[in-house]
């Protein structure tokens, strides 16, 4: 430890010491790569620099053990982990014949907040599970978002709606008549106007899908789902990438594509994304599906 005084003699060598530390927290870098597996097929990949000083316990150079990603606590989609968990979450459990609600209110259906809302889409989401359990069909897997806006008074800037996930198996058709309730003397009435369209995923999976609905919110924006849903993990490996490596990647992006195509033979990579940050270095991000050979072996 160094204590310098004012007008010290010795004061200039506290720049040489500053500078020294610097350094050596560079030499002290390494690469960690995090593998986050999303369902079957969908995974992403961090390469990402870390600081042995910021991780005393960093076993450098071993592969850790699998583990759940941590779920947001936060679920406010204003928060971009939110979001990319959501992403996951999407990719990793709905594709091709699976759908996507959209539900609104009618004037004399339309709840006076958020949680009578939620509490509205929960029970149709009870309705849509007693009718799936009747024709046989798996359990229903979702993932719901609920969107408004309001002043400070609580009045409806943007009238709240919501937009819901969930897999295949019911006839659309079906899907929009249970957004309805009996009202006394009335008989079955429409609770607002729902649309049921089949999802078409493309080489990113869903993810077009994922950010429309988290899309930043004018008011608030929050999201729930099914308790069935596989949810991401992930594993470390400190020993794959080195500086050199990723530097070289960096200034070659072409031929970087084809040395993770090497390094991931298994995967059909979608999408390769390089981040530069002045104090540690680059940052690559990968987004890959299991190409389909691999995927029933899994299965």
């Amino acid at each position: 430890m160094l204590i310098l005084s004012r007008g010290s003699r010795h004061l200039p060598s506290l720049y040489l010491v500053l500078r020294f530390q610097r350094k050596a927290q560079v030499h002290d870098m390494f690469y960690r790569q995090k593998k986050i597996d999303c369902g079957d097929q969908y995974s992403e990949v961090d390469i990402i620099p870390r600081s042995l000083a910021a991780e005393l316990n960093a076993k450098k150079g071993q592969r850790s053990k699998k583990r759940r990603v941590s779920e947001p606590k936060q679920k406010n989609l204003n928060d971009k982990n939110a979001k990319r968990y959501l992403l996951q979450l999407g990719n990793g459990n709905f594709g091709a014949g699976d759908l996507h609600v959209s539900c609104t209110y009618r004037d004399e259906f339309l709840p006076r907040t958020v949680a009578q809302a939620e509490k509205e889409a929960r029970n149709f989401l009870r309705r849509l599970e007693y009718r799936r359990q009747k024709q046989g069909l798996p359990d229903l897997k979702y993932i719901l978002v609920t969107e408004c806006q309001q002043d400070d008074e609580g009045k409806y800037i943007k009238r709240v709606h919501h937009h819901i996930v969930m897999n295949g198996g019911l006839d659309r058709d079906e899907v929009e008549s249970i957004w309805s309730k009996r009202v006394k003397g009335q008989g079955k009435q429409s609770i607002g106007w729902i649309n049921a369209d089949r999802i078409q995923p493309n080489k990113n999976g869903v993810e077009a899908l994922m950010r429309y609905i988290s899309k930043d919110p004018k008011g608030k924006k929050r999201w729930s789902s099914s308790r069935n849903l596989k949810r991401p993990v992930s594993r470390n490996n400190d020993s794959l990438w080195t500086q050199h490596k990723v530097k070289q990647m960096a200034a070659n992006r072409r031929d970087a594509w084809l040395q993770l195509e090497k390094i991931y033979p298994r995967y059909q990579i979608a999408e390769v994304k390089f981040q530069h940050n002045e104090l540690t270095g680059w940052h690559v991000y990968l987004k890959m599906w299991l190409k389909p050979e691999y995927v029933k072996n899994r299965r």
